[in-house]
């Protein structure tokens, strides 16, 4: 009996444990492509014009990924959210019943969008863990460029797909839409970057193809390790609670890495060519395991490659959300790269280009204390304002309906020093803005 209980005790400490550990299901997702003839063909012939482009944006380059020339010019991404997860409470989000429910899960995706922008373009505040100049782990990796891809994630807002049910002007996020019939590829959804949000199970926190066509594929996330903060208790919470230590809106960033074609960081270590071999990224250390919890920068070696220092704070690796903050420039060279070869596909006409909202208005001064003014050139009736940092925590936000002013001043409670987004929403039209706080 005690041999007995013993064991069942330990299975339940391991299942705790493991349920700790991040798990990827991008092999799987990749598996499923190339078991069938004709995702596999379209796969392939978009592999090869990716493979081509990455060659011709390697000779522009430097040896470490960044670009000589960049224009810095802004790419912008259609985002669509899919809440399939199944709940009575969902349900009632679905049908309009719940409208707070509805509007919390809204802001969850919101939430979640932040936090990409802010990784991606390496505006995240936790950056600090590398580039402190006393402190910061760059130190130990000294020819490592931060990567900035210059993108900006939106969710789209207009010329949604027939059968969605969703209305002209209404954020491009479903409530219990079933999407590709349980698959993660649905071509009504073709030309968007979508994110479907499931209960998973078995540990996986999130999967997805190593870049795909924009078909209609998606990226797949737990409901458990989606977006951050304590999701929407109190209201119903449709099922979606993001849970640590994977609360912080990184397992979105590490799949849509694969997204955006990367691989991990420690897929192996065979070969002497980092440009052939392991991740096929030159400016992130050869290693073949994956690194786990929240290690300190400079302590986790891998003796079964070349015995580097380990990377472990690279989204591509395994860490705690707390633990990752950083793409290499070689990254985003890479990812770069599939990007441009799928840049035809993506749908544009999905998103606000109201070109009189993103003209008609000027933020000043910027930087600033926290409190800055917003001057409208031409007078705008309804519009709201939602200021949000780095880790995609609002700030500040505030309707104007029947608006007779030109200049609204915005003051942000107890700042602290850092970046800050501003978003102007008026009809279909979101624009948003970078503000510094000193």
């Amino acid at each position: 009996m005690k041999t007995k209980l013993l064991l069942v005790l330990f299975t339940l400490a391991s299942q705790v444990f493991f349920a700790q550990q991040r798990t990827c299901g991008v092999d799987q997702a990749m598996q499923l492509i190339m078991n069938d003839p004709i995702q596999r063909a379209a796969y392939l012939e978009g592999q090869a014009r990716f493979e081509e482009e990455y060659q011709r944006l390697l000779t522009n380059f430097n040896r470490n990924g960044n670009a000589i020339n960049s224009t810095n010019e802004v790419t912008r991404i259609p985002i669509a959210v899919h809440y399939t997860t199944s709940s009575a409470d969902l349900a009632t989000a679905t049908s309009g019943v719940n409208l707070v429910l509805r509007n919390c899960l809204i802001a969850l995706a919101q939430t979640q969008i932040n936090i990409l922008n802010a990784d991606y373009n390496a505006n995240n505040s936790d950056l600090v863990l590398w580039t402190d100049p006393s402190t910061g782990a760059s130190q130990y990796f000294p020819d490592v460029t931060v990567g900035n891809m210059d993108i900006q994630f939106e969710l789209a807002t207009q010329n949604h797909p027939a059968g969605s049910g969703l209305v002209e002007g209404q954020p491009a996020v479903t409530f219990g839409y079933n999407f590709g019939s349980g698959q993660n590829l649905d071509a009504n959804w073709a030309g968007y970057f979508n994110i479907i949000i499931r209960n998973l199970g078995g540990g996986t926190l999130g999967f997805s193809p190593l870049g795909p066509q924009l078909s209609g594929y998606g990226v797949t996330i737990d409901n458990n390790s989606f977006s951050s903060g304590t999701g929407c208790t109190g209201t119903g919470s449709g099922g979606i609670n993001p849970t640590s230590p994977f609360n912080k809106g990184r397992t979105l960033t590490h799949e849509m890495g694969h997204y955006f074609r990367l691989d991990h960081t420690f897929v192996s270590c065979d070969g002497t060519n980092c440009a052939t071999s392991g991740d096929r990224v030159c400016d992130t250390p050869t290693t073949s395991t994956p690194t786990y919890g929240c290690p300190a920068a400079d302590s986790t070696y891998d003796a079964n490659c070349v015995g580097d220092l380990v990377q472990t704070m690279n989204y591509m690796d395994y860490v705690d959300d707390a633990c990752m903050y950083l793409f290499t420039a070689g990254q985003a060279t890479r990812m770069t790269a599939w990007l441009n070869t799928v840049r035809s596909q993506i749908k544009q006409n999905s998103l606000s280009n109201d070109a009189f909202v993103k003209n008609n208005f000027s933020i000043y001064p910027n930087p600033n204390k926290g409190e800055f003014t917003i001057q409208f050139k031409e007078l705008l009736a309804d519009y709201a304002v939602e200021v949000f940092d780095v880790t995609g925590r609002v700030v500040f936000e505030k309707t104007y309906n029947q608006n007779s002013e030109l200049l609204q001043n915005i003051v942000i409670q107890n700042p602290t020093s850092g970046v800050y987004f501003v978003n102007i929403k008026s009809g279909n039209s979101i624009i948003t803005n970078k503000i510094i706080v000193e």
